[in-house]
Parts: structure tokens; C-alpha cells; sequence
């Protein structure tokens, strides 16, 4: 543990509110920041704190009535430290015991989890090191224990190291005050639907994207990206004053990474190589995705009932039979399907926007969908682009689709498994990257969305989910307690704090954690892929880490000279 000098003493606490602890004379309270990761010695036991609260204190009431005057540093000096001092509230979150066990000669620790090593607290199973075994704090420790600042050994012990032959650990930043890596578990990361979360620009998309690298470079998982505002298959733009751009998947992972694109003209104006188009067709549209983007296409219930008549009689082909009738032919289906004419009529003229969508077609010449399910079979990455179409209407329409059916062939490769067994029949893991989450995953339309059934089912089909939004407090709760690990940049917002802790046991202490992150490159990590809430400066997405990754080509070739590489020698890179 720590061997530098002690900050301060615990001085009183309770397990459900916390530590107070009184820093010592020599210690400046200004050096003493929220978020800041400390350890607490007491008799038997180390404690693992997150620091949540600071505060000034005085022994006297007559200092506060009378204080010294800025002028007079002597007095200041003989008050510090003891007339006047600085207290910390801390919130323990993990602890070990440093008993010898006499069975072993090794340390007193808690029961190991027989599925995944590690102790359970609450709504986190906390993992262990190889070389201790860290338990849920189930006491406090006694009076006058002394804390010390968090040393590189400590922030190994609890989040482990990236080398780690035995994980597929990722580097996600580091602490606020220290150049030590924090890691997340890769394969506790996919195991269930995750959300990325921050009010605009404070970095959701170079979050996004560097978790993703993580992902695709470990092979935790194959990742199916809806990128909205084509951000993540190819380069984009960086934010800050000076024009400049960052590398996209395709280019870090060239032969593991493929680009379909509903706008070709807008892709090729990018420059980006080997991008497959995308066309849709009007049989691939079911009546639950028009419920989904009812308040885009402005559709009464009555219109939706009406839909349901349409799908009955006409099946797949029921769109276009709508939208090729005439008045006459309206007025005779709804006298022998007692449908409302009224609401036809209005079905039809609202769903006639949908023709005006370049993608969408009366038949597709080929099923652009298994040819991306068949991509994910094989182990690669697909980045869906958008294009100038980014409104809300193509995005939740063609998301939802396309997710649908890739849900409904995981649940049949799922089934096949579970009766084989046979380890060669079981589907990689797929995760699917979805933006502005709160509009597929609202409460009124979340029970009628393939997005809520994936977040239910949590990895019961090898699906789960990676939301990335602004409003979190839009989403289901029910939906908000089942996100596994949140990865939550600044908010603002009172509900949306309120909704990053949905369902977390504890958490009252980490919301002045939460309101007090620094606008850019700061994040607040907590759940199932972190054995204890953590603050972060995150890692830089820039050549450093294209390096580190295993990337060393693109900032130094010309795009001819990288586009022929990729063709000619297909390189996996980072592996």
C-alpha cells in the first residue's frame, strides 16, 4: 500500500453516510479534489475511498466572528491546522483484510463468486487481482485511522493492469492526479447493455469511439454501429479551435471494419474507401416500425390500428398496396375490412414521405440485411452511415429494422446453441451502438421496441447495447437499471443525474461527484465492468494512441498508399 506520509485521520462515520476525515496541519486543503481516489488504513483492514466532499472547519465560533486579517500571516499560521483545518467526506467502496488466514498464510478475504471470481455488492460483483482478493465494505474503520493518497500499486489491485494475460483489460484514462492506467473488463463490458452519457460537447463521441477500438482490438465482441452523424467508421472532425480530424474504425482496423452507407454521393465526397451501399425495401417494413417513428410521420392511433388491418390482409406487401390505391379502391376495403376510410386516406398521405427517402425501394435488388448478419458471422465490424440522411426519421426507421431482424436470427442461432452445446455453434457477441437512445428507449414506445426487448434480455441472445445520449432521464427507468457499466461525462441537469443512478445501491454520495466533472475529458465510470466507481481523465484519441494500438501507418502514407495497403495485403492490425 501507500508508504507516503498520511494526509489525515478519520475522525467519525457510519457505513451508509460515509468517513470525516481531518486532514492534518501540513496537508492543503486545495490540494484535496472530488473524485480523488484514497486509501483508509485501519487496524485489520485497508478501505478503498472515492473523496466526495471537502470542507472548512473551525474549533471556535469567535474565528468565524473574527477572523484574522489577510494581512496578518502569523495569526493565519498559528490557526491552520488547528483552530482552523479542512475536512474531507469520504465514501468507502471497497475493502481488504490484512489478516493472516492461518489455513493458508495468505490474507483474510471474502467468498469468491464461482462464476466470475469475484464478491458481490449490491448492484456490483466485484472482481479480484490475482494477488488479493478485494471484498464489499461491510464495516468502517475505527477512529483516528489514518488516509493516505492512493498509490500505482493500489489502483492495480482494484482495476488490474492491461496486460493482463487473464483479462481483456482496456485502458480507459487515468486518475485526476495520477499517470497510472484505470481499466475496464472487456468481457464483463459486453456482457451486458451499456451507456455512454454526457450533456453536448463534453466528448460522448471520442468516448464512444475509443471504447469501441478497445473492443474491436480485443475481440471482445462484433460491434454493429448506427452512426448517425458519421463519426466513427471514417474520419472526422476534432472539436476545439484548430480545424483538425481523428481516424475513423476503418482506418485503425482496415481488415476488420466495414462501411454500408445510405448516401453514397455524401460518402464518396468523404473520401471513403470501399464503402457498400445500403437500399431498403417497403416489404421490410412491419407495423411496429411505423409505431416508432409515429410522432415524425405525425399518425393518429387510429391510423395504427388501420395499419394493423392492411398488414393482416396484404402482409409484407402492404405498404405498397396502400400507397398504389386509389379513393375508390380505399372506400371497398374498408366497407369488407371495416377499416376507417378517414384514417386510410391519412396513412397513406403521411407514408408517402417515405418515397421521398434514396434508399428505400419498391423491391431491393438483393437482402442488403443477411449480407451485414453474414459480415457479423465472420467476425467483422459494421459502421452503418447515414448521410444527409441523419433526421430522425430515417435514423429510428432504419435502425430499427435492420436491428430487428439481426435480433431475430441471433435468437435462432441462440436456440440452436443452447440445444447442440457444441462451442462451434455459439454466437460471438454482438453489440450495438446506438445514438439519441432516449427516442428508441422512451417509456411510452420502449415495451413496442426490439431496443427494450435487448435491453431486458440482457446476454440472453449474445445482444446487448451501447446507448450513447444526451438525456438520459428520457430513457425507461426500467431500461436505465438494467445498463450494466455507465460512462457518464458532465451533466447538468438535475433528472438526468437522477437517471445516471437509477438502480445503483449508494449513490447519493457520487452525485457532487458527478456535477463537479470538468467539462472536456473527464468521465464517471461505475457498474458491472469496474469493480468500483471511478473518475477518470480519459484517454486522448490521437497518434499516441494509434500507436499503442498498433496503428503506425496513416498520419505517415499518403491516402494512395494506405488505400493500397488495405487492398493488397488486408492488415489486421493491432493483433
Amino acid at each position: 500500500m501507500s508508504l507516503e506520509q498520511p494526509l489525515g485521520s478519520v475522525i467519525q462515520g457510519s457505513l451508509t453516510k460515509g468517513l470525516e476525515v481531518r486532514l492534518h496541519p501540513d496537508v492543503s486543503v486545495e490540494e484535496m479534489r472530488v473524485g480523488k481516489f484514497l486509501v483508509v488504513k485501519g487496524f485489520r483492514s485497508d478501505f478503498f475511498c472515492m473523496l466526495t466532499d471537502v470542507t472548512l472547519g473551525t474549533a471556535s465560533m469567535r474565528i468565524m466572528a473574527n477572523p484574522p486579517l489577510p494581512e496578518d500571516d502569523f495569526l493565519q499560521a498559528v490557526l491552520a491546522g488547528s483552530s482552523t483545518y479542512g475536512t474531507l467526506e469520504l465514501s468507502p467502496m471497497l475493502m481488504l483484510i490484512r489478516e493472516p488466514a492461518k489455513s493458508s498464510g495468505g490474507y483474510l478475504v471474502g467468498a469468491k463468486n464461482p462464476k466470475s471470481g469475484g464478491v458481490s455488492l449490491g448492484s456490483f460483483e466485484l472482481q479480484t487481482s490475482a494477488d488479493m482478493e478485494l471484498m464489499p465494505v461491510k464495516t468502517i474503520p475505527s477512529h483516528f485511522s489514518q488516509v493516505y493518497d492512493a498509490s500505482e500499486q493500489d489502483f492495480r489491485a482494484v482495476f488490474g493492469w492491461e496486460d493482463d494475460p487473464h483479462r481483456r483489460n482496456f485502458s480507459i484514462g487515468q486518475p485526476l492526479d495520477m499517470e497510472v492506467p484505470i481499466c475496464i473488463d472487456l468481457d464483463r463490458f459486453v456482457e451486458r447493455s451499456n451507456g455512454v452519457f454526457g450533456k453536448s460537447g463534453t466528448g460522448k463521441s471520442f468516448l464512444t469511439r475509443l471504447l469501441l477500438s478497445g473492443v474491436i482490438r480485443r475481440k471482445a465482441a462484433v460491434n454493429l454501429i448506427f452512426d448517425m452523424h458519421s463519426e466513427y467508421g471514417w474520419e472526422a472532425v476534432r472539436e476545439g479551435k484548430e480545424f483538425s480530424t481523428v481516424k475513423g474504425l476503418r482506418q485503425l482496423f482496415p481488415g476488420q471494419v466495414e462501411i454500408y452507407t445510405l448516401d453514397p454521393l455524401s460518402t464518396k465526397r468523404r473520401g471513403v474507401r470501399d464503402a457498400q451501399e445500403l437500399y431498403l425495401s417497403y416489404d421490410q417494413i412491419e407495423v411496429e416500425d411505423i409505431k416508432l417513428v409515429r410522432n415524425e410521420l405525425d399518425l393518429s392511433d387510429a391510423s395504427e390500428d388501420n395499419a394493423n388491418i392492411l398488414h393482416s390482409e396484404f402482409g409484407t406487401s402492404w405498404i405498397v398496396q396502400l400507397l398504389n390505391m386509389t379513393n375508390e379502391e380505399i372506400t371497398a376495403f374498408c366497407e369488407e375490412k371495416r377499416g376507417h376510410k378517414g384514417s386510410i386516406m391519412a396513412l397513406q398521405r403521411k407514408l408517402m414521405r417515405l418515397d421521398n427517402l434514396k434508399y428505400m425501394r419498391t423491391a431491393s435488388p438483393k437482402n442488403y440485411i443477411n449480407q451485414i448478419l453474414q459480415a457479423l458471422e465472420a467476425g467483422k465490424h459494421v459502421v452503418i452511415e447515414f448521410g444527409s440522411h441523419s433526421d430522425m426519421l430515417s435514423y429510428m426507421l432504419v435502425t430499427n429494422m435492420i436491428t430487428r431482424r439481426i435480433h431475430k436470427a441471433y435468437v435462432q442461432k441462440a436456440e440452436e446453441f443452447l440445444h447442440s452445446k457444441n462451442p462451434s455453434d455459439r454466437p460471438l457477441p454482438l453489440m450495438i451502438t446506438i445514438e439519441e437512445a432516449h427516442r428508441f428507449l422512451d417509456p411510452a414506445v420502449v415495451r413496442s421496441t426490439i431496443f427494450g426487448t435487448i435491453a431486458r434480455e440482457m446476454r440472453k441472445y449474445f445482444v446487448t447495447l451501447l446507448v450513447v445520449d444526451q438525456r438520459p432521464s428520457g430513457i425507461d427507468n426500467e431500461v436505465m437499471s438494467q445498463i450494466g457499466t455507465r460512462i457518464t461525462a458532465l451533466l447538468n441537469d438535475e433528472k438526468d443525474i437522477d437517471a445516471i443512478f437509477t438502480g445503483v445501491s449508494g449513490a447519493g454520495n457520487l452525485r457532487s461527484v458527478l456535477s463537479k466533472l470538468d467539462s472536456k475529458q473527464q468521465a464517471l465510470i461505475l457498474g458491472h465492468a469496474v469493480p468500483m466507481p471511478v473518475v477518470v481523465r480519459t484517454r486522448p484519441y490521437d497518434q499516441t494512441f494509434y500507436n499503442e494500438i498498433g496503428d503506425t501507418c496513416w498520419a505517415e502514407k499518403p491516402d494512395d498508399e494506405v488505400f493500397a495497403a488495405e487492398a493488397a495485403a488486408k492488415i489486421d492490425i493491432g493483433f
